[in-house]
């Protein structure tokens, strides 16, 4: 069993359990975040907006005729990501997307609609030296319980974000935005599909619209994500400092 449509990061999930992977051990990759090289953006979850909007821009992207999601800029290019440094894997910024941290892990909603745990066979921290053990004794380990805590969480937090995005959606306050990336070099980019918060629109709402936003402190995260454009001019400066 298997994730359909593997998700960004992973080659070759497979579902845990305590038989196939008892003597399985994960330690730190030696290529640092080099598995994240080539992510243009990242999916975020809304209580990520805080931390994220003080270095990435943060906008929104459809998935399909329905969903939204919101993601975090990495790069200006496809396949692109200005905040690993290719050399040694390390990651530039302060904040690391918890999409990020949960890798080699991942959960997906099985057919009887409870959380499978997975993991990617090609992580090449598998069974390396020093490494941490995922069962002891039939039973997840200290290490592995951690691990699935911030998957559950991840989980849990995406799904609220998928009802914020739809509520977003409903108020009609999304626009279309291109951003037109110019360097000093003469080198120019341009960030097409994305979708930002209408501004001018929210101002136009209804008080009583406003005050649910307060409310259920959605608002906050929109000016979170309102802030963190004016990050677009950080990945200008990575992308110069990148020949």
């Amino acid at each position: 069993m298997e994730p359909t449509n593997l998700p960004l990061f992973y080659k070759k999930p497979v579902a845990l359990n305590s038989e196939n992977h008892s003597a399985v051990t994960i330690a730190k990759s030696t290529n640092g975040f080099t598995f994240a090289a080539g992510a243009h953006n990242v999916i975020i979850a809304g209580i990520e907006f805080y931390e994220a909007c003080r270095e990435y821009p943060i906008v929104f992207t459809a998935q399909g005729a329905d969903k939204i999601i919101p993601v975090a800029l990495l790069g200006v290019e496809a396949q692109e990501n200005l905040f690993v440094d290719s050399s040694n894997g390390v990651w530039l910024g302060n904040y690391i997307p918890a999409y990020v941290r949960r890798y080699p892990f991942i959960n997906s909603e099985g057919e009887d609609q409870k959380s499978v745990v997975f993991i990617d066979e090609e992580y090449d921290g598998i069974n390396k030296d020093g490494g941490q053990s995922l069962f002891e004794n039939g039973e997840p380990t200290e290490y592995l319980k951690q691990a699935m805590a911030l998957l559950e969480d991840y989980y849990g937090q995406m799904k609220s974000t998928e009802a914020l995005s739809q509520h977003l959606k409903q108020l009609d306050l999304f626009k279309s935005m291109d951003a037109n990336i110019q360097l000093t070099d003469g080198r120019s980019f341009n960030l097409k599909g994305l979708l930002v918060v209408d501004e001018e629109k929210l101002q136009r709402l209804e008080k009583n619209l406003v005050d649910e936003l307060f409310r259920t402190g959605i608002l906050g995260l929109v000016y979170a994500h309102l802030i963190s454009l004016k990050n677009i001019s950080r990945l200008m400066e990575l992308k110069a400092a990148r020949q």
